[in-house]
């Protein structure tokens, strides 16, 4: 029987009930664990749709978070990677099989027998779902913690953890750089990302928004050119001329307007999630032997690389920091868009609380 320690968290009960400050219990770091104490915690969409339900299957209490950036306060025996004092980082990603063709990758977003998520996954230790970011500490196997560059400043580090990996890993997949049209749709928590990362790698940037208000914002983040999605004549100019286009917008839309500004052998790739499916036309791919794909966030080591590569470009998030007591307004907020652009939470809001 694992040991167990009871801490503070904020989570919730049921779908259509508010998030509020609840206890819940930590294993006691076993020979190979980490135990870390939570500084900052990204707010992610996913947060919102699964303490809400909206995808189908949280198992309530549910405590979100899996963008986190906290310091190392005690290590299992046997840890070799860290040590007290460390600033780490937790992800989407505490656990999975290790032993898949996908794990042995370094894939372990596509673990066979299915990853453990940071949140409302099964928790093979304590036989409960796992407890995310919004709460004081958090204990997790040394080979799914991930090192901080020291230059980074940490609170804006926090949203790298989820935002961050789901766009370098697409960028990264598909070989933007140099010589590359890339075209990031939707600027929002993963798009802003989008355009800093690509812009980074050297690719020539061109967003996509619904909105004239973001051109100055799209162009401060480091796009190359913006064009107004709406605009028939504008999408024309653009028509054939994109390497690779990463969607990263979780609304309806049409997605075969975008796979017409791909050229020959592009390929577009879907990072958000619509609710319900986007028809895509034959002749959309058909002509010009395109590909529509789709990536879901990243695996350990890549989310390293992603990070150790934020530090040398010097790339963190745009956010609004909140204390926890403010998150059920700031999901209200996500959802009608209002905020640029990843609200991060102050665990110290936390601690400080009775």
């Amino acid at each position: 029987m694992v040991e167990t320690t009871e801490i503070k968290a904020f989570g919730t009960e049921a779908a259509d009930a508010p998030l509020d400050q609840l206890n819940i219990a930590r294993r006691k770091p076993t020979a190979h664990d980490v135990e870390i104490d939570i500084l900052y915690c990204g707010v992610c969409h996913s947060d919102l749709h699964t303490a809400r339900n909206e995808w189908h299957g949280t198992v309530f209490p549910c405590v979100p978070g899996h963008e986190i950036v906290g310091k190392v306060v005690s290590v299992g025996a046997h840890v070799q990677k860290f040590k007290v004092g460390d600033t780490v980082g937790i992800g989407c990603i505490v656990d999975s099989c290790r032993e898949c063709q996908y794990c042995q990758e370094g894939l372990e977003q596509y673990c066979e027998p299915g990853m453990t998520g940071t949140y409302d996954s099964p928790d093979k230790y304590l036989g409960t779902q796992t407890y995310g970011g919004y709460s004081e500490r958090i204990v997790v196997d040394e080979n799914y913690v991930l090192r901080i560059p020291d230059n980074l400043d940490l609170a804006a580090t926090a949203p790298l953890l989820c935002a961050g990996i789901t766009t370098y890993s697409p960028l990264r997949h598909w070989n933007v750089g140099p010589g590359k049209k890339v075209g990031i749709v939707g600027i929002g928590g993963l798009g802003h990302m989008g355009i800093k990362i690509a812009k980074a790698m050297g690719a020539h940037v061109v967003a996509f928004t619904t909105s004239e208000s973001k051109f100055a914002e799209a162009q401060r983040l480091g796009a190359d050119e913006v064009v107004l999605s709406k605009d028939a004549d504008q999408m024309a100019a653009y028509r054939g001329k994109l390497h690779f286009i990463l969607d990263a917008v979780s609304a309806e839309h049409d997605i075969n307007a975008y796979l017409r500004l791909l050229r020959v052998d592009g390929s577009l790739a879907l990072v958000g999630a619509p609710e319900h499916p986007l028809p895509v036309a034959a002749f959309s791919v058909i002509m010009g032997r395109k590909s529509f794909a789709g990536s879901m966030i990243g695996g350990i080591a890549e989310t390293q690389e992603m990070l150790d590569f934020c530090g040398q470009h010097n790339i963190v998030a745009d956010i609004e920091m909140i204390d926890i007591r403010q998150i059920n307004e700031a999901y209200e907020r996500l959802l009608k868009g209002d905020v640029k652009y990843r609200f991060v939470i102050d665990l110290a809001s936390l601690k400080g609380s009775h």
